[in-house]
Parts: structure tokens; sequence; C-alpha cells
């Protein structure tokens, strides 16, 4: 099995692919009519579908396959083609799917989960909780699956009903990664599964055409309520073909972006989703000189003008993040003080007000002196700094070019370097990057702020910080672990706020936009996660045509 590593995924989804033909998609049909029919892909003998385009990132590299990269990793969303144990409300409040219940033990190394027994695959076969073992485990065999289930030692099916999951640690957060695990049939799992799926989910596969687009229809034999929309036509394209696709009426839902969201096309209204998906800087806090292993190998650590605190802190003060969006979104989007903000654990301490004044005030009460140029230095070092974005991202770039220019006036010179994710990566320790985050859980303030975590870019380590996580992942109960996470980003006296020691500085949670058609009813959607894509069908089911 071709398996991905979260950044081999992220090169590919940033890679995108050629922007298609609207030529090359069309089935013989005319322009989409008002009720969705008669668009890219469409099939007539189908009343009630929806056309929906997405970015060529969107398209799983390996195809429908949880233990892959389907539902997960850069991409976290309802896998649709296969059930799941639980999943999470417009609230994310958790609710039973293929579970009937749940529960931990005290010290949180196991969970068991009752499985409903009127679940059958598309094929026929009844699913059990052998099936449910066989994915998890498989998740964590892999060699570089995008689901982290690292926290895992095994699953083990004690009858066709029962599951308990083994851990290596308490990781209550395991919850919701369990929320968009598909589980695959044991019996029909093999190399060529991610492009013939077969699961028990609300929806099967029709068609996949690679590199264009995926049909999916609702299956006749899922054991919960009947989907109101029939068929879905997923198409990839880039952004310029996604809006002519809607202003010739070709799809019935388009994705764009803030710098097209003036050409509303005619019978479309404009979208608008909430996201968590966060905008941000990573602010190394060690000194030039050291080194750190990562997946990718080992790399330089450190940088002499983030590693001062006084500087971390008067950027975070320093950022007008207002005018961050109204300069480069459009006003599309809020303003974003953590990677969680408004989640259940994320900390109203992590709000930081622009001030300017006290900004410059901490560089000079730290010895930062303005130069004849314009640009602070202090014994000998200046204030300097390089500041990397993935190339090809526009949005991410105009964000770089903002924050350089608001950095000016504090006297703060920073040069933005657009580079590919191999270029890219050399550079994660060691200078500040412009990165994208966000899901519905709390394990990515984990990963950015864990001694150990994975995605730990400004090499931040706090044993109090690690103290409130580790403690907060042990509780068995989520929400009894919500205020340790809080803790873990101020507690009154140290942690990872702007007040605290500054590891990033986060600017805004980029809206998600789309045009949709007028008569469409689009159903209440959870804050959308990271990855402008499958999470906006995570409801698909609910959808319906005036």
């Amino acid at each position: 099995m071709e398996t991905l590593t979260r950044r081999q995924f992220a090169k590919l989804a940033g890679a995108g692919a050629a922007t298609l033909s609207l030529g090359g998609l069309m089935c013989g049909c005319e322009n989409g009519d008002s009720d969705g029919v008669g668009a890219i892909g469409a099939d007539e003998s189908w009343p009630s579908q929806v056309v929906v385009s997405m970015t060529p990132g969107s398209e799983p590299p390996a195809g429908f396959d949880p233990l892959v990269s389907w539902g997960c990793g850069e991409h976290v969303h309802e896998p649709l083609i296969q059930s799941t144990l639980i999943v999470t409300d417009a609230d994310l409040n958790f609710k039973n799917d293929l579970a009937t219940s749940y529960e931990c033990s005290e010290d949180g190394m196991v969970w068991t989960f009752k499985i409903r027994d009127d679940a059958r695959f598309t094929d026929g076969q009844r699913l059990t909780a052998r099936d449910v073992a066989f994915t998890i485990n498989g998740i964590v065999d892999a060699e570089a699956s995008e689901c982290d289930l690292s926290m895992v030692k095994e699953a083990v099916a004690i009858d066709d009903t029962t599951v308990k999951i083994r851990m290596n640690k308490p990781f209550n957060a395991l919850l919701y990664t369990l929320a968009v695990v598909g589980i695959v049939p044991e019996h029909a799992y093999d190399e060529s599964y991610g492009a013939n799926p077969i699961g028990s989910g609300r929806y099967l596969l029709e068609q996949w055409d690679k590199g264009q687009q995926a049909i999916l229809v609702a299956n006749p034999d899922y054991y919960g309520e009947i989907p109101k929309m029939e068929r879905v036509v997923v198409v990839f394209m880039e952004e310029d073909a996604s809006l002519a696709a809607a202003q010739s009426g070709q799809v019935d839902v388009a994705y764009t972006a803030a710098t097209y969201a003036a050409n509303q096309p005619m019978g479309y209204d404009l979208l608008v989703c909430s996201s968590v998906d966060s905008r941000g800087i990573s602010l190394p806090c060690v000194p030039a000189g050291g080194s750190k292993s990562d997946q990718g190998g080992e790399y330089a650590v450190g940088n002499d003008v983030t590693c001062d605190l006084a500087v971390r802190r008067a950027i975070n003060y320093g950022v007008d993040r207002e005018r961050m969006i109204e300069n480069v979104l459009n006003g599309y989007g809020t303003v974003a003080y953590s990677v969680g903000d408004g989640m259940p654990w994320s900390s109203p301490d992590m709000r930081c007000e622009t001030d300017v004044e006290k900004a410059k005030r901490l560089l000079d009460d730290a010895g930062w002196t303005v130069g004849a140029d314009g640009v602070r230095e202090r014994e000998g070092v200046r204030a300097s700094l390089s500041l990397y974005y993935p190339a090809g991202d526009s949005v991410r770039q105009a964000i770089a070019a903002e924050f350089a220019d608001q950095m000016e006036g504090l006297g703060i010179e920073v040069s933005i370097k657009g580079a590919s994710w191999d270029d890219l990566y050399p550079h994660q320790f060691t200078d500040p990057v412009v990165w994208g985050w966000g899901t519905n859980a709390p394990v990515e303030t984990y990963n950015l702020l864990y001694s150990e975590g994975s995605a730990n870019y400004a090499c931040y380590a706090n044993a109090t910080v690690d103290g409130y996580l580790d403690e907060a992942l042990g509780k068995p109960n989520v929400e009894d672990s919500f205020d340790l996470w809080k803790k873990a980003q101020w507690d009154g006296t140290t942690g990872a706020a702007p007040q605290g020691e500054a590891p990033w500085v986060w600017f805004a949670n980029v809206d998600h936009l789309y045009f949709a058609k007028e008569n469409l009813k689009v159903a209440e959607q959870k804050p959308h996660p990271h990855g402008h894509g499958w999470s906006l069908v995570n409801n698909v089911d609910q959808w319906s045509w005036a």
C-alpha cells in the first residue's frame, strides 16, 4: 500500500493540479438548471443531486482510503463513504454512529466501544468489531498514515459488538480523531481499496475520474437516516476555473477566495463559512546554532532575533490583525489569537490587542535601538528576519507582505521568501514561517506547544505547559480537560500567551467562501478546519433543493 507522510501530502496539496477544462468534464449535458440537474457530471435520472467544486488538493492522492489520507491529515473531514465510531454535531458534541456506547478506564489507558449490529458494508457483509480493530491497527501499523494514532497500542475485538482500544499513554483527544476515521472491511481491504472503496457510510463511490471528478451516490442499505441529497458530484479545479464554472452555471456550489468574492454570479449567494483555519507565524524561541531531528532528517535550529522574548512579545502586540484581515482577506476572516479561538479549550488570555507603542517600549527596554536605516540592532545583531511562505499560496504571500510592512514601523526588517515545500522545510526551525493550521480538536494545540510536539516549529519548551497538556489528555472525560488546555496557554504566571513566552503570532481565521445557488439549502455547518474542501460536505446528506 502506498502511503504518504503529512509533509508529502502537504506538498501535493500545495502543488495542486492543472486547471481543468470545463469541456473535459461535460457529460453531454446542457448548462445547469436551477434544480441542480444538468451540470458537470450530471445524470438526469437522479432527481436530487448537487455539483460542488473543490481545490485540486482536495482530491485524495491515494484515493478514498482512511488508512492513508482520506478524512485525515491536512484536511480533516467526515469520510462519507465509510462509517465512523462516533461523530461530532454542529456544536462539536460527540454523538454515536457505529458505536452504541463507549467508556474510558479511570487511568485513561483503555477505551471500550460497543458496536451496533445492523451496519453492513455495501458488499452485503456485516460490519463487526473485528473490522473496527482491523482499521485502527492498520493505521497504527502503517508506516506513514496521515492519521495520527501513535498514542494507540492496539485495538482488540472482544466479540462481534465490542472493541477495546489499548493506549500507549492517556490521550482523550483520541475521540476527535475517531470521529473522522472511516471503518474499512477486513475481508475486502487490499492495495486497490482507495480506488474501489467498500464502506458502510451514507454514500458509496459511483465513479472517480482521477484529476477531474468524484461522484458519490446514496447508499441504499445505509442503517441511518436516508440522505436527502441522493447524488454528490465533486469536481476538482483551480480558483479561476471554479469561478468560471459558477458563472456558466456548471456547478451548484463553487469554492472561491476573498479576491473573487465580489464576482458573485447571477443566481448565486455568497456562502460564508466560519472556520478555525488559522494563519500564523512561528517564532523560534532558541538562539541559532542547534540542530533537531525531524521526519525529514536533521535540521538547523534557532534564530538570534526571535530567541529574545521581548521581540516575540513586541511582534504580538505590534500586529494590527484587523488591518491584515481587511487588506489581505477583504474582510472575510476573524481575528485569531490562537490556533483554536472560540473552541471550548481556547483561552481568553490569548487575546492581544494591538498596541504599537507598547511594542516599541518592549524593544527599547530590551536594548534594541533604532539605527540610521530604521532597523533596530542590539549587540551587533540586526532585527532582521527572513519570513518564508509556501510559493503558490497567494493568501500566505499577502499575509507575509502585510506583516513585513507592519513590522517596518517597529524597526524590524522582514524579507519575505516564497519557496517550495522542499526548500521551505530546511528553514522550519530557524526562521519564521507563515503556517496554516486548524482543526475541530485540541490536538493541534498539543502539537504546536508540547516540547516534543510534531509541529513545534518554534522550538518551545516549557515543563509546566507540558504538564498541563499531559494532564489534560489524561482526563477520562474530555469536558474535564478544557480548563487544563487553557492553563497551558496561560495560568497567570507562564504559558504560550503573548504576555507569556509568545512562541507564535496569530493573525486570522480565514472564512471559507463559496458561491451557492440561491435555491440550494445548505445545512448548518460546523466551524471548518484547515483545508478548503470536503469539510463543506460533512452533512451533504441533509442538503436539499427549495
